[in-house]
């Protein structure tokens, strides 16, 4: 059991029975009374976010996950599959569990997968990834009236602002904290 006042953004705890990792914390100390914590935790078998408010004092279940390093094999469906690098078994994620993640995914990178028990729960990802640009606007050299960027749709589906010298068939290392451009490669 920890403290509510110990949970930070990350932090995977049990409520009611159900994994929760919290995605934001925010503590709050009014003049009088105890302090508040308000979190928007992510349900890790659903995928359903919610929003709760602690007061200072309460605990929660923490909980210790298992860590696998997998390959990202292929997506059947909403059902993305992964081979365990030590043991070969091919366990399989929901797109609802995995969340924004999927925008990242290309067949053949490896990634952290958390288990609890025994079962698979939710993936780390590295902090940056290499993704082909399939679709681009072509860049006019006058047109910087603005920021000099423009939108392209990467190989994933997801679309990463860019210098205007990024081509289509062009590779991008992608930053997966925020889905921004980082550089070529």
């Amino acid at each position: 059991m920890i403290g509510v006042t110990e949970m930070r953004k990350g932090t995977v705890v049990e409520i009611d029975g159900e994994l929760y990792r919290v995605l934001e914390y925010q503590h709050y100390k009014p003049g009088r009374g105890n302090a508040i914590i308000r979190t928007k935790l992510r349900n890790l078998r659903s995928g359903a976010t919610i929003d709760r408010t602690f007061t200072s004092g309460d605990r929660v279940q923490d909980v210790r996950l298992d860590h696998h390093t997998v390959q990202y094999l292929y997506r059947d469906g909403d059902t993305y599959y992964f081979m365990d690098l030590e043991t070969f078994e091919q366990p399989g994620l929901s797109a609802e569990m995995l969340g924004d993640a999927v925008n990242y995914l290309t067949e053949g990178v490896t990634v952290e997968m958390e288990t609890y028990e025994g079962e698979p729960i939710d993936i780390q990802l590295p902090t940056t990834v290499d993704l082909k640009v399939v679709e681009a606007e072509p860049g006019f050299a006058g047109d910087t009236a603005s920021s000099a960027t423009k939108q392209v749709t990467v190989e994933t589906g997801l679309t990463v602002q860019v210098p205007l010298f990024i081509n289509e068939g062009d590779v991008i290392r992608v930053d997966t904290r925020d889905g921004s451009y980082v550089t070529r490669v």
